[in-house]
């Protein structure tokens, strides 16, 4: 599930508390966590909600000026039913966001990092992914998944879930639009 920066901020405030989203299935759960970067959120309640049911005061709780704007928003969605979505800040700050700014890397970290990245990339149906991709992500940081993909031939869905693994490790971090590498993900493309 993916939040803007701005609800993010507000969500941290507490002045949003919920959000609403269009989807076939959905993509959190209640009770779990979702990362985010002001850090975990806790999903209190996920629910499918009749649009008839959603009010003003669900729309502002939303950060949304009113129902008609939130309704606009989710008409712009793909098919499927509309889930209200409870959330709060957990209070944890995501470990990969201090991970990210790691820069002290040791000749044994970076043996490890690349031991581990040349483990993903001999399990993978595609072959070696991992530099080429954190090489791509630095010549040009805002890029999105779509022009990374077409640029490496890779299918964009399939390569989406690995730049989360690279996230995953502290070297990249994902912008508002496309991503960019982490200052980890710099000091080791620095010592490759």
């Amino acid at each position: 599930m993916l939040i803007r920066r701005a609800d993010l901020d507000r969500i941290a405030t507490g002045e949003v508390t919920l959000a609403f989203r269009r989807w076939r299935r959905p993509t959190v759960k209640t009770g779990g966590t979702l990362r985010t970067v002001i850090g975990l959120l806790h999903i209190e309640l996920v629910e499918i909600v009749p649009v008839d049911d959603i009010t003003d005061a669900d729309a502002r709780a939303a950060g949304r000026a009113s129902r008609a704007t939130l309704l606009q928003e989710l008409a712009g969605h793909a098919a499927g039913v509309v889930y209200r979505i409870r959330l709060s800040p957990a209070g944890i700050i995501d470990p990969r966001l201090t991970l990210q700014q790691d820069v002290r890397l040791a000749a044994a970290e970076v043996a490890r990092l690349k031991q581990r990245l040349a483990d993903m990339d001999a399990v993978s149906p595609n072959g070696t992914w991992t530099e080429a991709t954190l090489r791509a992500i630095a010549a040009q940081p805002g890029r999105v998944s779509t022009a990374i993909a077409g640029d490496l031939g890779f299918e964009r869905m399939w390569l989406k879930t690995q730049i989360r693994k690279l996230k995953a490790l502290g070297l990249t971090e994902s912008l508002e639009v496309g991503y960019r590498l982490s200052p980890r993900g710099v000091a080791l493309l620095q010592k490759w």
